[in-house]
């Protein structure tokens, strides 16, 4: 673990996939035109077209991801020696530095895995020049490493599944075409987003999923609630954005007039970027991840945004719009790890916003009687997991939960979608819901286990990676993270405990209990139900596919490298566009004491549940909840249930004071000052010029100009008579003017030529 081999691969070297990713997102991109063109024409009214190309799309990034993994064991044998590396054979260049102690035997335990780490492998880079401005040019084009890779799998995937699922549980919508339109621009936007090369062409696509996203929350549009939440999320994320944009531009200017996000990342792991600047960058984008993913005080959008069909909700919340926060918090990381001070540290401003959505997200999914709005509070705190570890400096382990979570979580919300489809479209669990476990067995063990996994339990998907972004907190004995991150440790185990206290809720609300509806409820077809197989699947075996050393045999002297962090070791970039994050020391201890905590979580809601159980039974009543519960016996319990109800009270804050105070009193003051000063203003101009007008019509037009016309006509009419007494027609009497006239004009010349 002492050298640090550098690679400077080429984009010819790599496989075609690779160096023409832009072919994955452009069709999807041309699916939207065609559905749109020609859809309503063909026999499924365009679903097909869409699937076509979601599935075409999701080949291409299986195949991009098997040619990413032959890039990176290429690189890795191509330093296998010194005249290895140095050769540019086969397309690799690769060089060695010696560190202070380079040549000294491995450590202890260490194993040949670690070692292969420090093999840098570059990005494979593929542009053209989008517009050229004052000597600067803006490319356009694509960046492909372990993490565009993963995310294209992870989008192309889900977004296949949710449009099989859709042509059951939107058959005969009024908008039929136009939503598998949306969803293929949907998922365009963000394959588009995860290959960005430049920040420019980021924050296009970022836009773009907004944009998506604002058509499919208000798809019903003729609905107000609907309508209402499309122009939540479309404004709250523009709220967020200028964050963005304010961020965008002081790093382009930093990076001396550059976009480019390899060229900014390395900028800032060299020190070419004033830390300040770094700082006052992260401090903007930060404002944009808060929107984009949902982190506290930007959130309140996100629960809204169930308003719309539940597969988009999936497909928001589990693999595109809402992680593209995450995303870029990931793709630009050497920013934010330099600008926060994260290495070293035990706060930083991103951590802190993490943790304190993860608790808070968490909170508010117990007061929920809607099963989309509890997912949805739960994806809000799942992101802040995610934001929290990237906060620490975990960022395998924050990327490895957005894999994992993006599985479990389009179960839990395609299972939510089952249930209400059975029950006429109703998500309140507690009127309509209870006792469906009997009635639909696919939906509800495949619903169990996504539960399962983002509770955390072993050895499904979200045990492996909740436990490696606690174990990179650095908070726990022996875990070595990049800081010493003690608050964010608490929180995530506190995170966990409520994740599994309110997800049990859920399912004894929904399968357990006696059925309270008042339809009579079906399992789905194989259209709904098999996606939520396939899902279920991943949220069982996803995990395993970055498991820590020693764990089922990884990394043993017999298997030095077998399945150990096999994700890490292909996801995370190593090389000079990105930083020299430490990776923590697992800890069984650890993983026993969270997995307890877990536990602990659902077997305290199970108990209160089995009590509401009973009394229901004895009673003979369909209880949901303890009638005389702890809130209506203590006040601070009522006092701090009334505050998750009504949502922190940021919903009030918002309509009821910043956008009545723009709508009342500044909206009164805008009109007064329309109605007092422009209008006023234009009046008395228009008083001004009528008074004007008639002054100069009654003493200028008709005094001065018409009375000197008059008078010089009456002036020619008296001259004229009297010149007519002249014409006498005598013309001795002419002779006689004419010589007079003769005389008195050589009189004045005879006087002006003695002068």
């Amino acid at each position: 673990m002492n050298a640090l081999l550098l690679a400077n691969e080429t984009a010819a070297s790599a496989g075609w996939m690779l160096r023409n990713a832009w072919i994955i997102p452009f069709i999807p991109a041309m699916s939207f035109l065609l559905i749109l063109l020609i859809g309503k024409r063909t026999p499924g009214k365009g679903h097909w077209i869409g699937i076509a190309a979601v599935s075409a799309a999701f080949v291409l990034s299986a195949i991009a991801g098997v040619q990413w993994i032959q890039h990176v064991n290429d690189a890795h044998h191509a330093s296998g020696s010194e005249e290895q590396a140095l050769s540019v054979g086969g397309g690799t260049l690769a060089a060695k530095t010696e560190s202070p102690t380079a040549g000294a035997a491995p450590a202890e335990g260490e194993s040949a895995a670690a070692e292969e780490e420090h093999v840098a492998v570059a990005p494979v880079r593929n542009s053209v020049t989008w517009y050229e401005n004052e000597g600067t040019n803006v490319k356009v084009g694509t960046l492909v490493d372990g993490l565009s890779v993963m995310m294209l799998v992870v989008v192309t995937l889900i977004s296949l599944l949710v449009h099989i699922y859709s042509t059951d549980y939107v058959h005969g919508d009024r908008r039929y075409t136009h939503y598998f339109a949306f969803l293929s621009l949907f998922t365009a936007s963000m394959l588009t987003l995860v290959i960005a090369e430049n920040t420019l062409m980021l924050l296009c696509a970022w836009e773009l999923v907004g944009v998506c996203s604002f058509a499919l929350i208000g798809h019903w549009w003729e609905e107000q609630p609907n309508s209402d939440a499309a122009l939540k999320a479309f404004l709250t994320n523009r709220v967020g954005d200028m964050g963005l944009i304010i961020g965008v531009t002081i790093l382009y200017f930093a990076a001396g007039k550059s976009f480019d996000i390899v060229k900014i990342n390395e900028m800032a792991n060299s020190g070419e970027i004033r830390q300040f600047l770094l700082l006052v960058a992260s401090c903007c984008l930060i404002a944009a991840v808060a929107s984009k993913s949902g982190q506290f005080i930007l959130h309140t959008w996100l629960p809204d945004a169930m308003a719309g069909p539940t597969p988009v909700s999936a497909l928001i919340h589990a693999a595109t719009m809402v992680v593209a926060g995450v995303f870029m918090v990931a793709r630009l990381y050497s920013v934010f790890f330099h600008g926060l001070t994260i290495p070293g540290s035990s706060i930083n401003l991103l951590a802190l916003v993490g943790a304190v959505t993860l608790i808070g997200g968490a909170l508010l999914a117990f007061v929920q009687n809607d099963i989309k709005k509890v997912l949805a509070y739960s994806t809000i705190s799942q992101l802040g997991y995610m934001v929290m570890a990237l906060g620490v400096g975990a960022w395998t382990a924050a990327v490895f939960h957005l894999f994992t979570h993006a599985f479990f979580k389009a179960c839990l919300f395609l299972g939510a979608g089952s249930v209400s489809h059975a029950c006429h479209h109703s998500f309140d669990m507690k009127a309509e819901m209870g006792g469906l476990r009997k009635i639909m067995p696919r939906t509800f063990w495949t619903f169990v286990i996504a539960t399962g996994a983002l509770i955390g339990i072993f050895p499904l998907a979200g045990f492996w990676s909740k436990d490696e972004i606690l174990a990179g907190t650095g908070g726990w004995p022996d875990t070595h993270g990049t800081g010493t991150y003690y608050a964010m440790l608490i929180m995530g185990m506190l995170g966990a405990a409520l994740t599994a206290a309110y997800m049990t809720r859920v399912i004894y609300l929904t399968f357990f209990g006696q059925y309270r509806g008042h339809s009579h409820p079906h399992e789905n077809g194989p259209r709904i139900t098999i996606p939520l197989i396939i899902l279920a699947v991943f949220a069982v075996g996803a995990g395993f596919l970055n498991l820590p050393p020693g764990v089922f045999g990884a990394g043993d002297a017999h298997h030095p490298t077998g399945w150990q962090e096999r994700f890490g070791h292909y996801v995370e970039p190593v090389g000079k566009y990105f930083p020299d994050v430490v990776h923590a020391t697992p800890s069984y201890l650890l993983a026993i004491v969270s997995s307890a905590i877990g536990l602990a979580g659902v077997a305290a809601a199970y108990a209160y549940y089995r009590k509401v159980e009973t009394r229901s039974r004895a009673e003979g009543r369909k209880l949901t909840e303890l009638p005389d519960g702890i809130t209506t016996r203590s006040k601070p319990a009522k006092a701090f249930h009334t505050l998750l109800v009504n949502k922190y009270y940021l919903d009030h804050l918002y309509n009821n004071v910043i956008v009545a105070g723009i709508k009342g009193p500044i909206a009164r003051a805008a009109y007064w000052f329309n109605q007092h000063g422009i209008d006023a203003s234009v009046n008395a101009v228009g008083k001004g010029s009528v008074i004007g007008g008639k002054f100069l019509y009654t003493y200028f037009d008709q005094k001065v100009v018409d009375g000197a016309v008059n008078a010089s006509g009456t002036l020619s009419s008296g001259v004229g008579e009297e010149l007519r007494h002249i014409q006498t027609g005598k013309v001795q009497q002419y002779a006689l003017l004419l010589f007079g006239g003769t005389t008195v004009l050589a009189g004045i010349f005879l006087i002006l030529l003695t002068t």
